[in-house]
């Protein structure tokens, strides 16, 4: 067997020019890449961006229309030539779960995979057992895969993806719908088990920040790449600075945000926090630039931050004139008729709610309070009970025992008078793709009973909101993924609801899209004093909230802003840095036995907190003093960050209660 040091394994994929289309629809349009041995390479972008495409054409599952790819040296022209390369390849598709068999249980599953690439007993059953320990998976053998967890599904499918040991391993968005734990988890192992047995791996991933996991990236709108190389080389092509700042009052950020977004293409708002992107280094400059545009209003807390791969990636659209107009949040209006509802008051109020299905207690004693007109975040992993609280105070499931109300009523006893004065957006698109924008408009307009005139007013307000004028006539199924999102937030704002709920309403969504549809959710708290409450996987978006509340097995164990709950891990776990070495995998090893714990691996870097920093620091560098040139630089703490230590620090004190060790 070869190495990865032999010349013919230099280059694993080599693909020039590749175009795809599906009818008139171009998914490929001359993309051009190589994927060099041992590499982590990832492809970036949002759906219908082409990455699938691209990782089908190189699985030999998809064959493309033009363009040369060879894969190990093989030129891959025909089906036949496709068929001398599959079996040193292993593809695990998008979805969670989608290469498994729900009612097989885990070792099940992993044995008919070892089944059908012919694996000797001895062979199989070493791999078997070495891959079920690394990703701890062995006392689940038993467990039917459809009922894991979403992390566990995606372990499950890595595992039976690595089962014949392939040189070349291809995963289409695997950690999609996966909460931060378990991400953080799946890309740790991904990258020890590819670093021990010497394997490529292309990935991709709708998730911009897991750029810095990967060794080279490709960044891929409308089928095209944009920029290609290591992330942080990405970052300098579209040079900038972020300017984040807090008003003084918060009464006149609305006033802010309208000023900085008609100077600044870039500028969104993130709860309390306002942040600029400018299109220059200078950080002085930058600073003065965004100041002089408020001579009246005072901004707090005013740091100039480096830009995160999301903003370089929209720099790029914006200088390669690729924004598409309908995308723009200038294109975003609300009614002029000021706040439908008072300030005063609790929108939402859940006491002690429980909900139990069997003997499994799905929400135990969940209590938490929205104002009227705050953007409200329900954060946790996959089976922590979101979704039933959303239930429960939607009025679609009844709660075993507590109170709620929402808008006023009773969630017992108000199911009528809840269900007139919510909006609902669920997490599955709910609108009919054969029907026109305006047909869908239409319809819920006569769900909710609203009269001729009423449903013309506010058919003319959704348009405009939505940024949908355009395109009234168009079917919805011909829309992109964002403008559907906020035809959906339209339909669910077409009764005026005092209350909405939105389970998970960017995902698929380009970050373009996102924003707008942020912008417009921003604008309907804080200009038409709307209520929302909304769950999320993208921890970024939770920076948007005003106040969390972050759930684990079924009960809330945080409740606090953003901004407090990343003060309250700081006092806890202490203070996050980011270091730079040559051989990441290897120091981070070093770390941890030298009794650093709260470390994790992002790529070529390391992120660890430190409780106490000058001690801790002069620590590290004894340690990885001898490993080669280090950098050691702060960051600022995510919701990520948040999320993770709060998570496993309960997964552990579940593991071993009382400080215990079993």
């Amino acid at each position: 067997m070869q190495t990865a040091t032999d010349p013919v394994e230099k280059i694993v994929v080599d693909a020039q020019g590749l175009s795809k289309c599906y009818g008139s629809q171009i998914a490929m349009d001359g993309v051009t890449l190589q994927v060099r041995a041992g590499e982590i390479y990832g492809l970036i972008g949002p759906d219908g961006a082409g990455k699938s495409s691209l990782l089908k054409s190189v699985a030999g599952v998809l064959a493309h229309d033009s363009g040369r790819l060879q894969i190990f040296g093989q030129l891959v022209d025909s089906e036949a030539a496709s068929e001398m390369v599959k079996d040193r390849i292993g593809l695990m598709p998008q979805g969670l779960g989608q290469n498994l068999y729900g009612d097989l249980s885990v070792e099940e599953n992993i044995d008919y995979f070892g089944g059908l690439r012919l694996l000797s007993r001895e062979e199989f059953s070493e791999r078997k057992e070495a891959l079920l320990k690394s990703t701890r998976l062995e006392r689940f053998r038993d467990r039917p895969m459809k009922n894991l967890s979403g992390g566990m599904k995606q372990k499950l499918g890595l595992v039976c993806t690595l089962i014949h040991e392939p040189r070349l391993v291809i995963l289409d968005e695997p950690t999609t719908g996966v909460d931060p734990v378990s991400r953080r988890e799946f890309w740790s192992i991904l990258a020890r088990l590819l670093k021990e047995k010497g394997i490529t791996a292309l990935v991709s991933t709708a998730y911009m920040d897991e750029a810095s996991r990967f060794h080279r990236v490709s960044l891929m709108h409308a089928g095209k790449i944009l920029a290609s190389g290591e992330p942080e080389h990405i970052r300098v092509l579209a040079a900038g600075s972020i300017v984040a700042g807090v008003c003084a009052d918060p009464g006149q950020q609305v006033l802010a945000a309208h000023r900085l977004s008609a100077q600044f293409p870039q500028m969104e708002v993130l709860g309390q926090e306002i942040r600029v992107f400018t299109d220059t280094t200078d950080r002085q400059q930058a600073r003065t630039m965004v100041l002089d545009c408020l001579p009246d209003i005072a901004l707090s807390a005013c740091e100039v931050l480096e830009p995160e791969l999301e903003d370089v990636f929209i720099a790029l659209l914006r200088q390669k004139n690729l924004v598409r107009k309908e995308t723009e949040t200038d294109v975003v209006q609300l009614s002029s008729d000021g706040p439908r509802y008072g300030a005063q008051g609790l929108a939402i109020e859940a006491e002690q709610l429980s909900r139990t299905f069997g003997e499994f207690k799905a929400v135990d004693q969940v209590s938490f309070q929205v104002p009227q007109g705050e953007i409200f975040g329900l954060l946790g992993a996959n089976g922590a009970g979101k979704s039933t609280v959303i239930k429960m105070l939607t009025g679609i499931l009844s709660q075993t025992e507590g109170k709620g109300r929402v808008a006023g009523a009773d969630v017992r006893t108000g199911g009528r008078q809840i269900r007139e004065r919510i909006g609902y957006m669920s997490q599955a698109f709910s609108l009919y793709l054969d029907l026109s924008v305006l047909e869908n408009i239409r319809l819920y307009a006569g769900i909710y009973g609203l009269t001729r005139k009423e449903t013309a007013a506010r058919m003319d307000w959704i348009l405009d909101m939505a940024g949908l004028r355009p395109f009234g006539y168009s079917l919805t199924a011909s829309l992109p993924m964002g403008l559907r999102q906020r035809l959906a937030l339209g339909c669910a704002l077409i009764h005026r609801p005092q209350v909405l709920f939105l389970d998970e309403p960017t995902s698929g969504v380009d970050p373009l899209g996102r924003r707008a549809f942020w912008d417009v959710l921003f604008r309907l708290s804080r200009e038409e004093n709307v209520t929302i409450l909304v769950t999320t996987h993208y921890m970024s978006e939770a920076e948007h909230c005003d106040h969390i509340a972050l759930m684990y097995a079924g009960r809330v164990v945080a409740d606090a802003s953003p901004e407090q709950l990343k003060r309250d891990v700081e006092q806890q776990a202490g203070k996050l840095y980011e270091i730079h070495c040559q051989d990441a995998p290897a120091a981070l090893q070093q770390l941890q036995a030298a009794g650093f714990l709260n470390v994790a691996l992002f790529g070529s870097r390391i992120h660890v907190l430190l409780p106490l920093p000058e001690h801790d620091l002069q620590k590290i560098t004894a340690v990885l003093g001898s490993t080669g040139e280090i950098s050691i630089l702060p960051r600022r703490l995510s919701m990520e960050d948040v999320f993770v230590h709060i998570v496993t620090k309960l997964e552990a004190e579940d593991r071993h209660p009382g400080g215990a060790q079993s």
